[in-house]
């Protein structure tokens, strides 16, 4: 199996199946927020820096877990930056990333009956962020 280095590029199909993410997706993405600028090399060919790796996976996080629309989303990188976005990523990327489930297929379409309403799902958002912090705290303190 051929890995690559944290540093280097990443092709849209790399990127897509690391997300879980339609490659259209992504390319919809860079048409509403400017600050996904991918690498365009020969026959248009993208390559996403480390940086775009993260700030996609920080977008997705707020789309899918958060609740928040592309407006939202765009009004949260115009008044706080990229920046802020990239820390949240990392902060919550144990938490939101892409796990293997290891459930039943069959007992799949029960669980579906469970789902989170986008309400109750920013409030254990909110939760999550909290503990984080108190985490960070306890970890300074020791």
């Amino acid at each position: 199996m051929n890995t690559k280095s944290p540093e280097a590029f990443r092709t849209i199909s790399e990127v897509s199946k690391d997300l879980s993410l339609p490659q259209h997706v992504l390319r919809f993405w860079e048409t509403k927020f400017v600050q996904i600028k991918p690498i365009k090399r020969g026959g248009g060919r993208r390559y996403y820096r480390p940086e775009d790796v993260r700030l996609l996976r920080g977008i997705k996080s707020l789309l899918y877990n958060d609740g928040y629309t592309i407006r939202g989303v765009q009004k949260v990188i115009k008044e706080n930056g990229t920046r802020q976005l990239l820390e949240l990523e990392t902060e919550n990327k144990y938490f939101t990333e892409n796990r293997k489930s290891n459930i039943d297929p069959s007992k799949q379409d029960q669980l579906a009956q469970h789902e989170l309403s986008v309400i109750k799902r920013k409030k254990l958002m909110h939760v999550l962020n909290d503990l984080v912090q108190l985490r960070k705290k306890l970890d300074k303190d020791n």
